[in-house]
C-alpha cells in the first residue's frame, strides 16, 4: 500500500477543529421515522450521512490510543470538512483519474477477495492439496533416518579420498560394536544441521534426496543400518528410523489451511472465481464488472466492509485534492513562502543567535581560504554544489562539509570558533586543518529558507484554512441535532 494511503486514512483525526468553525450553526433536519435502523444525521453537498456512517468514522478516529480525543460536537465540525472536501474532489471529477481508480480498485478487491471465497472453498482447495501430496508420495510412502556424514569434495586427491574412507570405516566398526548412533552423530557427523539432532532427518518422500543416499534410505527396514554410502557429498552411514504412508486428512487439515493462508491461496481462489464468471458471461463481462458487482453485494451484507470500502474511496479523493490545492502547493510556491514568512517575521525569532555557514576540514592548508572564495558570492543555497564540483568531484575527496543553521550546541568547531566556547574539538582523521565561514543571525533568519520546514507547514495550515472556509461558503450543509443524540461511542 502506498504511504499515500496511510495518510489519507489519518487525515480526517488530524485536522484541527477551530473555534470560527465550531461556532457555526446548524439546520435542523426532520427527524426520521422512528422505526428507521439508521437515521440521516446529516446532509452535506447535497449528499446524506447516515448515523452508522458517522459512529464508524467517530469510534475509529477517537479509540483507544488517539491523545487528541473529541467529543461527539466536537467531532462534527471536523467531518463536514472532511466531507466538503470530498465533495469538492468528486466536483473535480479526481475519481475519474485513471491512478486514482488503478489504485482504489487495488484495495478496494484486496478487501473483498476474502469474503469472495467460503470456507467450503478452502476445505475443498485443501483436500486437492492432501489429494496431490499423496500422488506425489507414491506407493512407497515417506521414510525418516538419520545420518552420519564424513565430507569428501568431488575433486579431492586420492590419499584424501583414502584417508576419509579409513575414517568413516572406523565410525562403521564402532557402531557395529554397539555405540550410540545419535551420540556418535553428535560427535563426528559433518552435516552440521542433522549432527545437532543426532543425526536424525525429517520424514521424505522419493525425490528429495539425491538418488545415492535416496536408494539405500527406501531399502532399509525399520531399525536397520546401513554400510557405507557415497554421494557428492561424502561418505555416509544412514540408519533408518521408520517407514510410513501419509496420515489421514483430518490430522493435517488445520496446518494445510494455515498453509493455504500463509501462500495467498485465499485469494488467488477468489481470482479464480473472478476469471469463471467472466468466462461463463462470453464477453458481457470484464473482471472489473465482476469485481463492481461484488462490492455491491457483499458491502450490502457487511456494513464493516461497506465502511471499510468508502473511507478507502474518500481518503483517496482527500489525500488528491488535499495534495494538490495545499500539501503540494504549499510546498513549491516560493512566492507565496516569501510573502507569508515576510507577514510572520517575528514568528520565527530566535531566543539565541545561530550560525548560517558551515564548518570544514581540509587536507592541505591553502584550501582553508580556497573554501571561502569558492562560496564568497554565492547563494547560500548553491555552496554544497560549488564546492562539490570544486574540491571533491573527483576520486580525492580534498574537503569535509557540515553546511547549515547552527545554534550553540549542534556542532563543536562552531561552539569554539563561532559562540567561543570551551569546547573540545575532535579532529577529523586526514583532514588537520578546521575552519568555519558564514555569518552570525543574533534575532532570527535572514529569509524563509532559513526555517522552510516551519514555514511550509505553517503556509499549509493557512491554506487548509482558507480552502476550509470558501468550501463552507461554495457548499450546504444541515445537522440533525436530535439524532446525533444517539450516537453511540465505543465507551458506552
Amino acid at each position: 500500500m502506498k504511504t499515500k494511503a496511510l495518510i489519507a486514512a489519518l487525515i480526517l483525526a488530524a485536522i484541527p477543529c477551530t473555534a470560527a468553525f465550531a461556532a457555526v450553526p446548524y439546520t435542523a433536519l426532520p427527524a426520521q421515522s422512528a422505526t428507521s435502523d439508521d437515521p440521516v444525521v446529516m446532509t452535506v453537498a447535497g449528499k446524506d450521512v447516515t448515523l452508522s456512517e458517522f459512529e464508524y468514522s467517530y469510534n475509529k478516529n477517537n479509540s483507544e490510543g488517539v491523545i487528541d480525543k473529541k467529543t461527539v460536537d466536537e467531532y462534527v465540525d471536523l467531518f463536514i470538512n472532511y466531507k466538503l472536501k470530498v465533495a469538492a474532489a468528486l466536483d473535480a471529477k479526481y475519481d475519474t483519474l485513471t491512478s486514482f481508480r488503478q489504485e482504489f480498485a487495488q484495495y478496494r478487491d484486496q478487501q473483498l477477495y476474502p469474503a469472495m471465497v467460503t470456507s467450503d472453498d478452502m476445505l475443498r482447495e485443501a483436500h486437492n492439496i492432501y489429494d496431490n501430496t499423496v500422488r506425489q508420495i507414491g506407493p512407497d510412502g515417506l521414510v525418516q533416518v538419520a545420518h552420519i556424514l564424513l565430507r569428501l569434495d568431488q575433486k579431492a586427491t586420492e590419499a584424501e579420498q583414502q584417508a576419509a574412507k579409513v575414517r568413516i570405516d572406523s565410525v562403521l566398526n564402532v557402531l557395529k560394536q554397539g555405540a550410540d548412533f545419535a551420540e556418535l552423530a553428535k560427535k563426528v557427523s559433518q552435516d552440521p544441521g542433522s549432527a545437532r539432532q543426532g543425526g536424525l532427518l525429517p520424514f521424505v518422500q522419493r525425490g528429495q534426496l539425491v538418488k545415492e543416499f535416496e536408494d539405500v534410505a527406501f531399502s532399509l527396514k525399520d531399525g536397520e543400518l546401513s554400510g557405507i554410502v557415497q554421494t557428492p557429498y561424502g561418505y555416509h552411514i544412514i540408519l533408518c528410523k521408520a517407514h510410513k504412508m501419509l496420515e489421514p486428512f483430518e490430522e493435517h487439515r488445520e496446518s494445510i489451511l494455515k498453509f493455504m493462508e500463509q501462500r495467498g491461496i485465499r485469494e488467488r481462489l477468489a481470482k479464480a472465481k473472478v476469471d469463471t464468471l467472466v468466462s461463463q458471461s462470453n464477453g458481457a463481462l470484464t473482471a472489473a464488472d465482476v469485481m463492481d458487482r461484488q462490492a455491491e453485494e457483499l458491502s450490502a451484507k457487511d456494513s464493516e466492509l461497506k465502511n471499510l470500502i468508502r473511507e478507502y474511496y474518500e481518503g483517496l479523493l482527500l489525500y488528491e485534492i488535499s495534495n494538490r490545492l495545499v500539501w503540494d502547493k504549499a510546498a513549491k510556491d516560493e512566492e507565496g513562502l516569501e510573502r507569508y514568512f515576510k507577514e510572520h517575521k517575528k514568528k520565527y525569532n530566535w531566543p539565541e543567535p545561530h550560525f548560517k555557514g558551515m564548518a570544514y576540514h581540509v587536507k592541505d592548508p591553502a584550501d582553508v581560504e580556497a573554501v571561502k572564495q569558492c562560496v564568497k558570492k554565492l547563494p547560500f543555497d548553491q555552496w554544497a554544489e560549488a564546492l562539490r564540483s570544486t574540491f571533491n568531484a573527483d576520486s580525492v575527496i580534498r574537503i569535509r562539509v557540515e553546511k547549515g543553521i547552527f545554534k550553540s550546541g549542534d556542532n563543536a568547531l562552531v561552539d569554539s570558533a563561532v559562540f567561543k566556547k570551551d569546547t573540545v574539538v575532535t579532529k577529523l582523521k586526514d583532514y588537520p586543518f578546521d575552519a568555519v565561514y558564514g555569518k552570525i543571525l543574533k534575532k532570527g533568519p535572514e529569509d524563509y529558507t532559513d526555517v522552510r520546514g516551519l514555514v511550509v507547514a505553517d503556509y499549509q495550515d493557512e491554506l487548509e484554512r482558507e480552502w476550509v472556509a470558501e468550501l463552507r461558503r461554495r457548499y450546504t450543509f444541515t445537522v440533525n441535532r436530535e439524532t446525533l443524540k444517539n450516537v453511540k461511542t465505543t465507551k458506552e
